[in-house]
């Protein structure tokens, strides 16, 4: 039923709108002034863009995440139940580099599409608030990824989550918290490499992901289209997008015959006509050019000055853009040729857009310090949230003289107690995507 309301939807609409990168990403809220900051109410500023846009309050959200650009937006239905972008902030921090998580400890920020209940609410994070990513979802079980403890979060400091500041996080959480009291069930977290535009295929098109990201971006090509979120099933080890069943669909098993809606099919056409000439256009205009992605540390290095007079813990990141570059494939191979010599580890890759590598000169213990985390005894540290044996907590000299331990924060449990367990899982064939909000 909600795919033939896609269909309608799309014969009326009439262009495609992008997010606006312009949109103010910081927040006036007084942290010392919160009394309840899980009741805390939204500031009147983002009312007034919700009433101008015409969304009502308790409206449906989408949260979508832009790893490479450091985007976290936050989309809500309008009247019409077009999504539109209501906030967009910059992401704190993140860990690991572009491309899925595949396992506990390899510190990847998940990519892929997640649904968020209630019961993914953490009021009582110590990382201010917190909202579970659900990771693993039933794409990453059926390929054997797992990691446990992956969030958005407060504190400014990442370990495989999605960090943000506490100011953030306070309004992200009260976006979900008003739409949950409106009815919705399930919030979708889209969770992307990178904006999926033509020119950014093309400069990753080398990538080892390009496989895994060339899947989901037809999800993220639906939501493009139809501006609603899509519904999002797994079958064969894969994602599929807005499909009508003709069969009961599992994760693991193959997929049964599928069919798109007339509507969707005629509009994705035209939308992939027109991404095919500017993919080719982008190739083009990069020639022999590679990107260079940068490593976690060479992020940090760019945002270093953003960590004086702040706690140790606070580590933002920085954006791949930002510390990333273009060059020339000999370019590249003279670099690479360098580290080699200098006596740094051969990148595991021989694709040259993921030969991204960052300098190795630092030893593991150093590494991990700048990342702050513990320390470890010939293990490579867990996720967020792991217990890591045998550790050794980094310590720094203060300004007197005196040595003292680096905080680091600690894992961000689930409050069973704030919210009712999840819903046993029902079958993707019949599962509502959302359930409207009461409109009396």
């Amino acid at each position: 039923m909600r795919l033939k309301h896609i269909a309608l939807a799309l014969l009326v609409a009439t262009a495609l709108t992008g997010c606006n990168d312009t949109l103010d990403s910081a927040t006036g809220v007084d942290l010392s002034t919160v009394k309840n900051k899980v009741d805390q109410p939204l500031p009147a500023k983002i009312i007034a863009d919700m009433q101008a846009k015409n969304m009502p309050r308790n409206s449906p959200i989408m949260i979508r995440i832009l790893k490479e650009e450091g985007k976290l937006e936050v989309w809500k239905a309008k009247a019409d139940n077009r999504f539109d972008v209501i906030k967009s902030y910059d992401i704190c921090a993140w860990s690991g580099k572009l491309g899925p998580k595949i396992k506990e400890g390899d510190r990847q920020a998940p990519e892929g599409f997640y649904s968020l209940t209630p019961a993914h609410l953490n009021p009582n994070s110590k990382y201010y608030l917190a909202i579970n990513t659900g990771f693993p979802n039933r794409y990453d079980a059926a390929n054997g990824r797992n990691g446990t403890n992956l969030m958005i979060h407060g504190a400014c400091s990442s370990s495989g989550c999605y960090s943000m500041t506490d100011q953030q996080i306070l309004e992200i959480y009260a976006f979900a918290r008003d739409a949950f009291k409106g009815g919705q069930t399930s919030v979708q977290l889209q969770a992307l490499p990178f904006r999926m535009t033509a020119d950014n295929m093309a400069r990753h098109r080398d990538s080892e992901h390009s496989d895994f990201w060339k899947m989901i971006k037809v999800g993220y090509d639906n939501f493009e289209v139809t501006k609603r979120p899509p519904e999002v099933a797994v079958c064969g080890k894969k994602y599929v997008f807005n499909q009508e069943s003709k069969g009961p669909l599992s994760a693991a098993a193959a997929c049964p015959d599928m069919s798109t809606p007339p509507a969707l099919v005629s509009a994705l056409s035209s939308y992939n006509k027109t991404y095919d000439l500017a993919f080719e256009k982008a190739v083009d205009k990069l020639g022999k050019k590679v990107w260079y992605e940068p490593s976690e540390a060479e992020r940090k290095a760019v945002v270093a000055e953003k960590r004086k007079g702040r706690e140790l813990a606070y580590a933002p990141t920085g954006t791949s853009l930002e510390a990333g570059k273009l060059m020339s494939q000999s370019e590249f191979q003279e670099m690479m040729q360098k580290r080699m010599a200098a006596g740094q580890p051969k990148p595991a890759s021989t694709q040259l857009a993921s030969l991204s590598a960052a300098p190795q000169t630092a030893t593991v213990a150093e590494r991990m310090k700048q990342d702050r985390l513990p320390a470890t005894t010939g293990a490579i540290p867990a996720a967020t949230g792991a217990t890591v044996a045998s550790t050794t907590v980094p310590t720094i000299q203060t300004a007197e003289g005196r040595t003292t331990a680096v905080p680091v924060p600690e894992q961000n449990p689930m409050n069973p107690l704030a919210y009712a367990a999840p819903a046993a899982p029902v079958s993707e064939a019949k599962k509502p995507f959302w359930k409207f909000w009461d409109k009396q």
